[in-house]
C-alpha cells in the first residue's frame, strides 16, 4: 500500500492548490487602501441653488399660443403659414402689441437645425415675450 503513494509522488506531477494566506493578505491590503482613500477625501463643498418649481397656471386663457415651427430644411412656419426668417422679428413685435398675454410655443421638426431654433428663441427674447414653451412631441412641419 505504501508503494502506491510513493510511486505517485515520484512521477513529478504536483497537485495544484490554492494558497489562502496570500489571498487573505491581498484582500486586507485592498480593504486598507480603500479605507485610507475614503478617509483622505475632503468634504465636497457645493453652491446652494434655488431651483424653479413648476406650478399650474391659475388663470385659464381661452387664447391659444402662437406656434412657431422650424423645419429640417430651414423654413419657419407661423401658425402653419410659411414665412421667411427675416419676418419673425416684426411679426413677434406686432403679436406682442396686439395680444394682452402673449404666449409662444416653439416646435421643431425632428431633423431641424439647432441653430435656426436658437435664432427663433433669441428673436422671441428680443421681442420681450416671457411665456415661451418648447414642444417636445413630434409634429410634422407645417401641421
Amino acid at each position: 500500500m505504501s508503494g502506491g503513494g510513493a510511486a505517485a509522488a515520484s512521477s513529478g506531477k504536483k497537485k495544484a492548490r490554492i494558497e489562502i494566506i496570500p489571498l487573505i493578505d491581498v484582500i486586507f491590503f485592498l480593504l486598507a487602501t480603500f479605507v485610507l482613500f475614503t478617509l483622505s477625501l475632503n468634504k465636497i463643498q457645493s453652491v446652494p441653488v434655488n431651483l424653479p418649481v413648476a406650478t399650474p397656471s391659475s388663470a385659464k386663457s381661452d387664447e391659444e399660443p402662437l406656434i412657431i415651427q422650424v423645419s429640417d430644411v430651414g423654413t419657419v412656419y407661423w401658425n402653419r403659414e410659411l414665412i421667411g426668417v427675416a419676418e419673425i422679428a416684426p411679426r413677434l413685435f406686432q403679436y406682442k402689441q396686439s395680444t394682452q398675454n402673449p404666449r409662444v410655443l416653439v416646435s421643431g421638426d425632428d431633423r431641424a437645425k439647432f441653430g435656426l431654433t436658437i435664432q427663433v428663441l433669441d428673436e422671441i427674447r428680443k421681442a420681450g415675450i416671457s411665456q415661451v414653451s418648447v414642444e417636445t412631441a413630434y409634429r410634422g412641419a407645417g401641421k
